[in-house]
């Protein structure tokens, strides 16, 4: 018997020795729990985050019997990814419709399969959408074949279809769909399984029935504040922005930045005591300009849906215009101090509620949770969207993105 598995775990956590003569067995599915216990830890934390001794601490075993099962942190890192792909392959395979169902009962059916599954893994699920920029050029490359070939299996249902879709629309439609239902992995909101199915399965079929650019208001160009690149501190922060998604916070040294910004690392520290305050610093920018942004527009309209019409606008102008800054305060959450993130966690959880208080005045019949959930599905659109049409600055491209956030939020009312 290993010193992993030397010991019992009591219910309240307390190392209990067996009794002498008793040979504890080795669980058939200790595998399993310590891939589990992975996958939430990758998940919740980031992968820098997460050690080996911290998973194998999880399920009750030291790191030298973890490494019985699993070689190293990127061979469970790689496990979880696959394990997610795989369950949505296996999930769509076992779909069971009739031989004369219409596309539409086959889309019903493929997007419950999808979101049964997403639910399934709520707490594991968001690995791949944050964290897959750790996974080899090869590993990252099977994921990717994996997930097109679940896009292409809901998109071969798309009403669009009969009346002819470009390959990049059914591309987007489909991309906007996984977005809404995969938005519940980047909050905790709580609702029965049978509500957010409801809930998210309607926008899913509001985002099918979408005629993407038809009758759509282009939403008005916003400019893009620059740092002024004559404030070093503004400065540092602009190159730490660009750095910080384009290789990720912990692959960015403090030095990197310096010499991006023209100079030594050791002037940076007389505007930022670390580089964790640099990248609080980002975060409680990009959150101040959303909070500006936002409340001009409250203060200029008139009507819940003037509202939520004006304030999709600027979600998806503001998006464009600085997504490094945006993607940054998404994907590096994680890596934030415990007091910073709970900070921006709450002015998130404020944001999110005053765009579901014009919703429930738009749809009375949500409740307030629901509309929380549809807000998040909403905004969750955007950035996904907007990587695959590589947040480009034409205003066709900006307009389909609002248009698909747009019907998310008043579902059949704005569906064509």
């Amino acid at each position: 018997m290993d010193q992993g598995e030397s010991s019992i775990s009591s219910p309240v956590g307390v190392s209990v020795q067996p009794r002498p003569g008793v040979v504890r067995k080795r669980p058939k599915d200790r595998r399993e729990h310590i891939a589990a216990a992975a996958a939430i830890a990758f998940s919740e934390r980031g992968y820098h985050a997460v050690s080996v001794d911290d998973i194998a601490s999880s399920v009750g075993i030291s790191g030298s019997a973890l490494y019985r099962h699993f070689p190293n942190k990127y061979a469970l890192f790689l496990h979880s990814a696959l394990a997610l792909t795989e369950s949505l392959k296996i999930a769509l395979d076992s779909v069971e419709v009739d031989p004369v169902a219409t596309d539409h009962d086959r889309l019903r059916a493929d997007l419950l399969a999808v979101l049964r599954t997403t639910i399934r893994n709520r707490r594991t699920a968001g690995i791949y959408r944050w964290e897959s920029r750790f996974l080899g050029p090869e590993d990252r490359a099977v994921i990717r074949d994996q997930t097109r070939e679940a896009n292409r299996r809901v998109g071969m249902h798309l009403s669009a279809n009969e009346v002819g879709i470009t390959l990049l629309d059914r591309k987007i439609v489909v991309a906007a769909m996984f977005s809404a239902i995969g938005s519940i992995t980047a909050h905790n909101r709580a609702l029965s399984q049978r509500g957010i199915e409801k809930i998210l399965l309607e926008s899913c079929l509001s985002i099918d029935r979408v005629i993407l650019g038809s009758a759509v208001e282009l939403p008005d160009q916003l400019s893009s504040p620059q740092l002024p690149t004559t404030n070093k501190r503004e400065l540092l922060m602009q190159e730490a922005v660009r750095l910080f998604n384009s290789r990720g916070y912990h692959e960015v040294s403090i030095e990197d930045i310096a010499v991006a910004a023209g100079f030594n690392a050791s002037g940076m520290y007389r505007y930022f005591p670390s580089k964790a305050d640099l990248l609080a610093a980002v975060f409680y920018r990009a959150a101040d300009r959303l909070d500006l942004a936002t409340a001009a527009v409250l203060a200029s309209v008139r009507s819940a849906d003037e509202g939520l019409d004006a304030l999709s606008s600027m979600y998806v102008n503001l998006s464009f215009a600085q997504h490094d800054l945006m993607s940054v305060y998404f994907t590096e959450m994680n890596n934030l101090m415990p007091a910073h993130r709970s900070d921006l966690r709450n002015r998130q959880k404020l944001y999110v509620a005053q765009w579901a208080g014009l919703l429930c005045e738009v749809r009375p019949e949500l409740s307030m949770v629901e509309a929380e959930f549809v807000v998040h599905a909403a905004l969750n659109v955007v950035p996904d969207v907007g990587r695959i049409l590589g947040f480009g600055p034409e205003p066709e491209g900006m307009g389909k993105v609002q248009q698909l956030m747009t019907v998310v939020l008043f579902g059949d009312m704005r569906a064509n």
